[in-house]
């Protein structure tokens, strides 16, 4: 399969008045007219995770940081299943969204899913978990790190090392959030295609910058994780 880039999106129509990259901001899927596979990019919080599968198999994904100026949108990609050669790099590309909220990549048509409004959308990062009976904190300032990246309605996961390009897995899908109560539908994961159409509900409370998730893992194991919003600058 060609390599796919998200980050080619041709300049068709005017660009919206609001902030930039509010323009991206939220969740988008390629119109492909009911053929497979599918493509999802997320973007919030100055992260983006963009990813390629169907309903029976992970194929590939990337992501990192970005910011757009001046009709410029530029990648610093962190993670990338499909060529990890590219981590570490920086990728420049035009980029436009029409008066509707779509865009064109490459002669693609792509959809806005959502807004990337809600409680919990942003770009988070596992700061602490519960380890025998103890909450302890995992260190930020490392490169090793797991990122939940949430839109309004969409949610993927990634847990990566840019420095040595190690890539240990993802998945993702869509989720709702009402009363404290956080539920996933799971429609891709990198390490077990049979875990895809599961649900898992949890308990969560947003605090400021603090994510407090727990419940039980698939596996029926006790979980209990503090996620902080980490925003690039």
């Amino acid at each position: 399969m060609k390599q796919f880039s998200i980050l080619s999106f041709f300049f068709f129509g005017f660009l919206l008045s609001a902030n930039a990259q509010d323009v991206l901001t939220g969740a988008w899927e390629k119109i492909n007219n009911g053929n497979s596979p599918r493509e999802v990019v997320i973007f919030e919080d100055g992260y983006f995770m963009h990813t390629i599968f169907t309903d029976k198999e992970f194929i590939s994904t990337r992501g990192g940081t970005y910011s757009f100026d001046n009709n410029k949108f530029s990648a610093n990609i962190e993670f990338d299943t499909k060529n990890s050669e590219t981590i570490g790099k920086t990728e420049s590309e035009i980029l436009a969204v029409d008066v509707d909220g779509n865009a064109t990549w490459k002669g693609n048509q792509w959809k806005r899913v959502d807004n990337g409004v809600g409680e919990l959308a942003g770009n988070w990062r596992i700061t602490g978990r519960m380890q025998e009976g103890e909450m302890r904190e995992i260190g930020n300032r490392g490169p090793r790190k797991t990122l939940k990246i949430l839109s309004g309605t969409r949610f993927q996961w990634a847990a990566i090392n840019p420095e040595t390009k190690q890539f240990s897995g993802t998945g993702g899908g869509t989720y709702t959030f009402e009363n404290g109560k956080y539920t996933e539908k799971i429609e891709f994961f990198s390490r077990d295609n049979s875990r895809v159409g599961a649900s898992l509900s949890f308990d969560g409370q947003v605090s400021g910058n603090k994510w407090n998730h727990s419940g039980k893992r698939s596996t029926g194991n006790p979980i209990a994780e503090v996620w902080t919003r980490e925003t690039v600058d």
